[in-house]
């Protein structure tokens, strides 16, 4: 089994909504976490990142990884409304404890 972690950096009020789109695509959570302290002025590529922002692991079979990162990206209004959220995803080597994600999706 070939997987992908999909990585969101969000704004707080997007979070919920991500999360239930990414399940319904078929990901699992991996983690959620905030990155910036009320009050803390960071960037990210550039972009000033003054509101509070979720970070949101996703992991998806490969299989199902670029809809799922479609869908998130649709719902979280990422190109339609800028400065709203980054998803992206990398290759997982390895990953212990998430064959039953693909039985799941086959039953």
């Amino acid at each position: 089994m070939r997987f992908k972690l999909i990585i969101v950096f969000t704004e707080e009020s997007r979070r919920e909504i991500i999360v239930n789109a990414a399940r319904a695509a078929g990901a699992t959570v991996v983690n959620s976490a905030r990155n910036i302290e009320p009050g803390q002025k960071r960037s990210f590529f550039g972009s000033a990142l003054e509101a509070q922002r979720d970070v949101l692991l996703f992991l998806v079979e490969q299989a199902l990884s670029r809809q799922t990162l479609e869908y998130i990206a649709e719902v979280g209004e990422f190109e339609s409304s800028p400065g709203t959220g980054i998803a992206l995803q990398v290759d997982v080597e390895d990953a212990i404890g998430a064959a039953w994600q693909l039985k799941t999706q086959i039953d």
